[in-house]
């Protein structure tokens, strides 16, 4: 190459960008042949695995559905293995409220003022026929029942039967531990 002089050297500053650095697209990068390639999670993803692996429900049962949650949480189906075994006594303890059983006029603004002490992000999983949408208690001109815990708190699982046994729950509960996962529906 011959010598550059000052004339030409000004005329092709402008095109070389000093500051550049080189680009590395973490995804085709061969991780084993650079080893200053690091590929890092989100922080939010890493937030989002230990929700997912440490849910900690409300202990608050409201009718027969509350006798499933509480054999899913013994020893036979054992919630700990998933990471919600801890059944908690207070509403500033529980990130998940799990609706079993009937919800009456009466209880609903109850449920909210728990719901309400949660801190977030919090879920919801309603539990049951009658929690769902009713259930038998669903007539025309009833009063005492509210049909649908949707109306109270926004669920993010359904789980349905009369009662749903305790593996409904469980596979409910690695439902909401896939959402939580993917950082989907987190209620407000």
């Amino acid at each position: 190459m011959g010598k550059v002089d000052k004339k030409d050297s000004k005329r092709l500053l402008p095109l070389v960008n000093r500051s550049a650095t080189p680009v590395i697209d973490p995804a085709s990068a061969d991780v084993s042949a650079d080893p200053a390639v690091v590929r890092l999670a989100l922080l939010d993803d890493l937030l989002n695995l230990g929700r997912a692996n440490s849910l900690w429900p409300l202990t608050f049962g409201l009718a027969c559905c509350a006798m499933e949650m509480m054999a899913a949480g013994a020893s036979k189906y054992d919630l700990d293995r998933f990471g919600a075994g801890v059944f908690r006594p207070s509403a500033r303890q529980a990130d998940v409220m799990i609706l079993a059983g009937t919800i009456s006029r009466k209880m609903a603004p109850v449920i909210r003022q728990l719901w309400d002490q949660m801190p977030g992000p919090k879920w919801a999983i309603a539990m049951g026929g009658c929690t769902i949408d009713g259930g038998p208690f669903k007539y025309p001109n009833q009063y005492a029942i509210v049909e649908g815990a949707d109306k109270i708190v926004p669920v993010d699982i359904y789980i349905p039967g009369c009662p749903p046994r305790p593996e409904a729950l469980i596979a409910g509960i690695l439902q909401l531990k896939e959402k939580v996962k993917a950082g989907r529906n987190f209620s407000p």
